[in-house]
Protein backbone atom coordinates (compact mmCIF):
# COMPACT_ATOMS: atom_id res chain seq x y z
CA UNK A 1 0.00 0.00 0.00
CA UNK A 2 3.06 2.38 0.99
CA UNK A 3 3.60 2.78 -2.79
CA UNK A 4 0.51 4.75 -3.15
CA UNK A 5 2.26 7.54 -1.42
CA UNK A 6 3.99 9.78 -2.96
CA UNK A 7 6.50 10.62 -1.15
CA UNK A 8 7.09 6.52 -0.18
CA UNK A 9 10.89 6.13 -0.21
CA UNK A 10 11.42 10.01 0.60
CA UNK A 11 9.97 10.11 4.61
CA UNK A 12 13.09 12.36 5.01
CA UNK A 13 11.14 15.15 3.20
CA UNK A 14 8.96 15.80 6.20
CA UNK A 15 9.98 19.47 7.46
CA UNK A 16 12.13 19.93 10.65
CA UNK A 17 8.95 21.01 12.54
CA UNK A 18 7.96 17.10 12.89
CA UNK A 19 7.47 15.39 16.36
CA UNK A 20 9.30 12.14 15.40
CA UNK A 21 12.55 11.54 13.71
CA UNK A 22 15.27 8.79 13.53
CA UNK A 23 17.67 10.48 12.00
CA UNK A 24 19.71 6.92 11.29
CA UNK A 25 16.81 5.68 9.20
CA UNK A 26 15.88 8.81 7.89
CA UNK A 27 20.01 9.58 6.47
CA UNK A 28 19.37 6.17 5.07
CA UNK A 29 16.25 6.81 3.26
CA UNK A 30 17.65 9.91 2.03
CA UNK A 31 21.11 8.13 1.03
CA UNK A 32 19.34 5.18 -0.98
CA UNK A 33 17.55 7.70 -3.56
CA UNK A 34 20.85 8.24 -4.73
CA UNK A 35 19.42 11.61 -6.25
CA UNK A 36 21.49 13.78 -3.66
CA UNK A 37 20.06 17.19 -2.31
CA UNK A 38 19.23 18.83 -6.28
CA UNK A 39 16.66 14.97 -5.76
CA UNK A 40 15.32 16.57 -2.70
CA UNK A 41 14.47 20.02 -4.38
CA UNK A 42 13.19 18.26 -7.45
CA UNK A 43 10.81 16.20 -5.81
CA UNK A 44 8.43 19.03 -5.26
CA UNK A 45 8.61 22.71 -3.64
CA UNK A 46 10.17 23.27 -0.26
CA UNK A 47 8.98 25.67 2.40
CA UNK A 48 11.11 24.05 5.04
CA UNK A 49 14.06 22.09 4.65
CA UNK A 50 14.18 18.32 5.80
CA UNK A 51 15.49 17.67 9.42
CA UNK A 52 18.46 15.80 8.59
CA UNK A 53 20.11 19.17 7.30
CA UNK A 54 19.25 20.95 10.01
CA UNK A 55 21.84 22.19 12.07
CA UNK A 56 22.01 21.39 15.79
CA UNK A 57 20.62 23.85 18.30
CA UNK A 58 23.96 25.51 20.16
CA UNK A 59 25.51 25.61 16.49
CA UNK A 60 22.34 27.74 15.83
CA UNK A 61 22.82 29.92 19.30
CA UNK A 62 26.92 29.76 19.22
CA UNK A 63 25.79 31.61 14.95
CA UNK A 64 23.49 33.97 16.52
CA UNK A 65 26.10 35.07 19.02
CA UNK A 66 28.64 35.28 16.65
CA UNK A 67 26.64 37.40 14.63
CA UNK A 68 25.90 39.78 17.33
CA UNK A 69 29.28 40.07 18.20
CA UNK A 70 30.17 41.28 15.19
CA UNK A 71 27.35 43.95 14.42
CA UNK A 72 28.67 45.28 17.63
CA UNK A 73 32.51 44.90 15.86
CA UNK A 74 31.69 46.84 12.80
CA UNK A 75 34.89 48.74 12.73
CA UNK A 76 37.06 46.60 14.02
CA UNK A 77 39.81 47.04 11.66
CA UNK A 78 41.62 43.25 12.83
CA UNK A 79 38.72 40.89 12.17
CA UNK A 80 34.89 42.53 10.24
CA UNK A 81 36.87 44.90 7.78
CA UNK A 82 39.38 42.17 6.56
CA UNK A 83 39.62 41.80 2.41
CA UNK A 84 41.17 38.65 0.84
CA UNK A 85 44.40 39.60 -1.24
CA UNK A 86 44.35 39.84 -4.45
CA UNK A 87 47.35 39.17 -5.91
CA UNK A 88 48.30 39.34 -10.01
CA UNK A 89 50.53 36.69 -11.17
CA UNK A 90 51.44 38.72 -14.44
CA UNK A 91 55.15 38.65 -15.35
CA UNK A 92 55.91 35.75 -12.65
CA UNK A 93 56.65 33.57 -15.64
CA UNK A 94 60.29 35.66 -15.92
CA UNK A 95 63.46 34.25 -14.45
CA UNK A 96 64.03 32.64 -11.49
CA UNK A 97 65.66 34.01 -8.12
CA UNK A 98 69.38 32.46 -8.83
CA UNK A 99 69.26 33.27 -12.72
CA UNK A 100 70.88 36.15 -14.08
CA UNK A 101 68.37 39.18 -14.18
CA UNK A 102 66.37 38.16 -11.93
CA UNK A 103 62.95 39.96 -12.10
CA UNK A 104 62.12 42.21 -9.86
CA UNK A 105 58.19 41.58 -10.50
CA UNK A 106 58.74 38.36 -9.59
CA UNK A 107 60.07 38.77 -6.07
CA UNK A 108 57.44 41.01 -5.64
CA UNK A 109 55.15 37.99 -6.22
CA UNK A 110 56.93 36.10 -3.55
CA UNK A 111 56.57 38.41 -1.25
CA UNK A 112 52.95 38.79 -1.57
CA UNK A 113 52.12 35.42 -1.61
CA UNK A 114 54.23 34.42 1.28
CA UNK A 115 52.21 37.79 3.44
CA UNK A 116 49.31 36.11 2.48
CA UNK A 117 50.11 33.01 3.29
CA UNK A 118 51.23 34.08 6.57
CA UNK A 119 48.39 35.74 7.84
CA UNK A 120 45.02 34.82 6.48
CA UNK A 121 46.05 31.60 4.31
CA UNK A 122 43.79 32.77 1.40
CA UNK A 123 44.52 34.82 -1.65
CA UNK A 124 42.78 35.50 -5.17
CA UNK A 125 44.65 34.95 -8.31
CA UNK A 126 44.45 36.72 -11.70
CA UNK A 127 46.26 37.02 -14.66
CA UNK A 128 47.06 33.37 -13.47
CA UNK A 129 46.81 31.86 -17.34
CA UNK A 130 44.01 30.05 -17.55
CA UNK A 131 41.71 31.51 -19.95
CA UNK A 132 38.13 32.75 -18.77
CA UNK A 133 36.02 30.80 -21.72
CA UNK A 134 37.83 27.37 -20.41
CA UNK A 135 37.07 28.52 -16.45
CA UNK A 136 33.45 29.49 -17.85
CA UNK A 137 32.86 26.39 -19.81
CA UNK A 138 34.06 24.22 -16.91
CA UNK A 139 31.71 26.01 -14.33
CA UNK A 140 28.77 24.96 -17.14
CA UNK A 141 30.13 21.20 -17.34
CA UNK A 142 29.76 20.62 -13.86
CA UNK A 143 26.15 22.07 -14.20
CA UNK A 144 25.42 19.70 -16.74
CA UNK A 145 26.07 17.18 -14.79
CA UNK A 146 24.71 17.34 -11.89
CA UNK A 147 21.79 18.71 -13.91
CA UNK A 148 21.03 15.31 -15.81
CA UNK A 149 18.67 12.73 -15.03
CA UNK A 150 19.11 10.86 -11.69
CA UNK A 151 19.85 7.24 -14.12
CA UNK A 152 22.64 8.67 -15.83
CA UNK A 153 24.19 9.78 -12.40
CA UNK A 154 23.25 6.69 -10.03
CA UNK A 155 25.68 4.32 -11.46
CA UNK A 156 28.45 6.38 -10.58
CA UNK A 157 27.12 7.10 -7.32
CA UNK A 158 29.23 5.70 -4.01
CA UNK A 159 31.04 6.43 -1.00
CA UNK A 160 34.12 4.54 -1.55
CA UNK A 161 36.87 6.82 -1.43
CA UNK A 162 39.64 4.66 -3.24
CA UNK A 163 37.49 5.00 -6.45
CA UNK A 164 38.82 7.61 -9.16
CA UNK A 165 35.80 8.88 -9.56
CA UNK A 166 32.52 8.92 -7.37
CA UNK A 167 29.43 10.86 -7.51
CA UNK A 168 27.62 11.63 -4.05
CA UNK A 169 25.44 13.92 -1.80
CA UNK A 170 27.07 15.31 1.34
CA UNK A 171 30.68 13.38 2.14
CA UNK A 172 32.10 9.87 2.43
CA UNK A 173 31.52 10.08 6.47
CA UNK A 174 28.50 11.65 6.38
CA UNK A 175 26.73 9.17 8.90
CA UNK A 176 29.00 10.59 11.19
CA UNK A 177 28.20 14.58 10.80
CA UNK A 178 26.07 16.44 12.99
CA UNK A 179 24.31 17.79 10.27
CA UNK A 180 23.68 16.62 6.60
CA UNK A 181 25.03 19.76 4.06
CA UNK A 182 22.94 21.12 1.30
CA UNK A 183 25.63 19.67 -1.62
CA UNK A 184 26.10 17.00 -4.01
CA UNK A 185 29.55 16.19 -4.77
CA UNK A 186 31.44 14.75 -7.88
CA UNK A 187 35.33 13.54 -6.77
CA UNK A 188 37.50 12.92 -9.93
CA UNK A 189 40.65 11.66 -8.74
CA UNK A 190 42.57 13.34 -11.92
CA UNK A 191 46.50 12.35 -11.03
CA UNK A 192 47.04 9.36 -8.59
CA UNK A 193 50.03 10.05 -9.57
CA UNK A 194 49.06 8.27 -12.65
CA UNK A 195 46.31 10.61 -14.82
CA UNK A 196 42.95 9.30 -15.42
CA UNK A 197 41.48 7.22 -18.00
CA UNK A 198 39.89 10.20 -20.08
CA UNK A 199 37.25 7.28 -20.91
CA UNK A 200 36.38 7.04 -16.82
CA UNK A 201 35.20 11.12 -17.19
CA UNK A 202 31.47 11.71 -17.62
CA UNK A 203 30.87 12.64 -21.31
CA UNK A 204 29.22 15.43 -20.34
CA UNK A 205 32.10 17.32 -19.44
CA UNK A 206 34.64 14.93 -20.39
CA UNK A 207 36.78 16.85 -23.13
CA UNK A 208 36.55 20.58 -20.85
CA UNK A 209 37.50 18.41 -18.03
CA UNK A 210 40.99 17.62 -19.47
CA UNK A 211 41.24 21.29 -20.66
CA UNK A 212 41.08 22.41 -17.78
CA UNK A 213 43.03 20.01 -15.49
CA UNK A 214 46.08 20.84 -17.83
CA UNK A 215 45.66 24.49 -17.19
CA UNK A 216 45.61 23.95 -13.47
CA UNK A 217 48.45 21.17 -13.32
CA UNK A 218 50.66 23.97 -14.71
CA UNK A 219 49.18 26.96 -12.64
CA UNK A 220 49.98 24.33 -9.66
CA UNK A 221 53.61 24.02 -10.54
CA UNK A 222 53.98 27.73 -10.64
CA UNK A 223 52.70 27.89 -7.33
CA UNK A 224 54.90 25.21 -6.06
CA UNK A 225 57.60 27.21 -7.02
CA UNK A 226 56.40 30.78 -5.75
CA UNK A 227 55.65 29.01 -2.15
CA UNK A 228 58.62 27.18 -2.36
CA UNK A 229 60.91 30.51 -2.52
CA UNK A 230 58.98 32.05 -0.30
CA UNK A 231 59.53 29.59 2.18
CA UNK A 232 63.20 28.93 0.89
CA UNK A 233 62.91 25.51 0.36
CA UNK A 234 62.13 22.88 -2.39
CA UNK A 235 58.34 21.43 -1.98
CA UNK A 236 56.86 18.46 -3.94
CA UNK A 237 52.84 19.34 -3.67
CA UNK A 238 51.87 18.52 -7.43
CA UNK A 239 52.37 14.72 -7.84
CA UNK A 240 48.59 14.41 -6.47
CA UNK A 241 45.46 16.10 -8.22
CA UNK A 242 41.77 15.78 -7.45
CA UNK A 243 38.93 17.70 -8.54
CA UNK A 244 36.11 18.04 -5.85
CA UNK A 245 32.94 19.35 -8.39
CA UNK A 246 30.37 20.56 -5.82
CA UNK A 247 26.63 21.74 -6.22
CA UNK A 248 24.94 23.82 -4.02
CA UNK A 249 20.96 23.85 -4.83
CA UNK A 250 18.56 26.94 -3.77
CA UNK A 251 18.50 26.59 -0.24
CA UNK A 252 14.42 27.94 1.42
CA UNK A 253 15.78 28.17 4.44
CA UNK A 254 19.47 29.26 4.41
CA UNK A 255 19.81 30.25 7.92
CA UNK A 256 19.13 26.60 9.46
CA UNK A 257 22.02 24.58 7.37
CA UNK A 258 25.30 24.57 5.77
CA UNK A 259 26.51 24.48 1.97
CA UNK A 260 29.93 23.03 3.26
CA UNK A 261 30.45 22.64 7.32
CA UNK A 262 33.21 24.17 9.00
CA UNK A 263 36.76 22.58 8.21
CA UNK A 264 40.38 23.35 6.91
CA UNK A 265 41.61 21.07 3.97
CA UNK A 266 43.81 17.95 4.55
CA UNK A 267 46.15 18.84 1.41
CA UNK A 268 48.87 21.49 0.76
CA UNK A 269 47.15 23.96 -1.44
CA UNK A 270 43.84 24.06 -2.67
CA UNK A 271 42.81 26.32 -6.42
CA UNK A 272 39.06 26.89 -6.30
CA UNK A 273 37.13 27.71 -9.44
CA UNK A 274 33.40 29.40 -8.45
CA UNK A 275 30.88 31.68 -10.00
CA UNK A 276 29.36 34.64 -8.84
CA UNK A 277 26.84 33.36 -6.46
CA UNK A 278 29.02 33.62 -3.54
CA UNK A 279 28.98 31.77 -0.35
CA UNK A 280 32.59 30.52 0.78
CA UNK A 281 33.64 32.41 4.39
CA UNK A 282 36.66 31.73 5.90
CA UNK A 283 37.72 32.18 9.55
CA UNK A 284 40.30 35.12 10.29
CA UNK A 285 40.47 36.19 13.93
CA UNK A 286 37.36 34.86 14.81
CA UNK A 287 35.74 36.61 12.18
CA UNK A 288 33.77 34.94 9.33
CA UNK A 289 35.13 36.87 6.24
CA UNK A 290 32.99 36.62 2.83
CA UNK A 291 34.92 35.37 0.01
CA UNK A 292 33.62 38.18 -2.89
CA UNK A 293 34.11 36.04 -6.18
CA UNK A 294 35.46 37.66 -9.10
CA UNK A 295 35.00 36.74 -12.39
CA UNK A 296 37.99 35.17 -13.92
CA UNK A 297 40.16 34.52 -10.95
CA UNK A 298 40.82 31.81 -8.96
CA UNK A 299 41.02 31.28 -5.07
CA UNK A 300 44.05 29.42 -3.41
CA UNK A 301 44.04 28.20 0.56
CA UNK A 302 46.98 26.50 2.31
CA UNK A 303 46.02 23.31 3.39
CA UNK A 304 47.18 21.46 6.60
CA UNK A 305 50.28 19.49 5.56
CA UNK A 306 51.71 23.24 4.52
CA UNK A 307 51.40 24.46 7.55
CA UNK A 308 52.63 21.27 9.41
CA UNK A 309 56.06 21.26 6.83
CA UNK A 310 56.55 25.15 7.45
CA UNK A 311 56.38 25.18 11.30
CA UNK A 312 52.91 27.18 11.42
CA UNK A 313 54.83 29.99 8.97
CA UNK A 314 51.68 29.20 6.51
CA UNK A 315 48.22 29.24 7.66
CA UNK A 316 45.77 26.70 7.12
CA UNK A 317 42.35 28.38 7.65
CA UNK A 318 38.94 26.69 8.63
CA UNK A 319 36.33 27.27 6.13
CA UNK A 320 32.74 26.59 4.84
CA UNK A 321 29.80 27.58 2.51
CA UNK A 322 27.18 28.92 3.66
CA UNK A 323 23.65 27.99 2.24
CA UNK A 324 21.86 30.21 0.14
CA UNK A 325 18.00 31.38 -1.25
CA UNK A 326 19.41 31.69 -4.74
CA UNK A 327 21.25 28.69 -6.24
CA UNK A 328 22.83 26.18 -7.79
CA UNK A 329 26.04 27.69 -7.23
CA UNK A 330 28.59 25.59 -8.77
CA UNK A 331 32.64 25.34 -7.33
CA UNK A 332 35.27 23.13 -8.52
CA UNK A 333 37.42 22.58 -5.98
CA UNK A 334 41.63 21.45 -7.13
CA UNK A 335 43.59 19.56 -4.68
CA UNK A 336 47.02 19.18 -4.34
CA UNK A 337 48.58 16.48 -1.96
CA UNK A 338 51.66 15.74 -2.98
CA UNK A 339 53.34 12.49 -3.20
CA UNK A 340 52.75 9.96 -0.40
CA UNK A 341 55.78 10.29 1.41
CA UNK A 342 55.29 13.85 1.68
CA UNK A 343 51.50 12.80 3.24
CA UNK A 344 53.41 10.49 5.81
CA UNK A 345 55.53 13.40 7.28
CA UNK A 346 54.14 13.89 10.48
CA UNK A 347 56.31 17.72 11.77
CA UNK A 348 57.82 20.16 10.09
CA UNK A 349 61.18 20.37 7.62
CA UNK A 350 64.03 20.39 9.38
CA UNK A 351 65.08 23.74 7.52
CA UNK A 352 62.57 25.44 8.93
CA UNK A 353 62.64 24.99 12.33
CA UNK A 354 64.74 27.80 14.35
Amino acid sequence: MHNNDPNYGREFLGGHELASYDRIKDLKVFDDTKAGVKGVVDAGALSKIPRIFVRPDDELAEEEEEFRVLKNCVNDENGSKFEIPVIDLKGVAWTKKNDVGYSQRREEIVNQIRHASETSGFFQLINHGIPKNVMDEMVKGVRRFHEQDDEAKKPMYSRDPNKSMVYFDNHFHYHKARFAEWKDSLVCRMLSPDIINPQDLPVTFRDIMLEYTKHVINLGDTLVELLSEGLGLALECTKNLDHICDYYPACPEPQLTLGSGKHSDSTFFTVLLQDDIGGLQFLHQKFWVDVKPVHGSLLVNIGDLLQVISNGRFKSAEHRVVANFVGPRISVASFFSGSKAYRKLCGPIKEVVQ
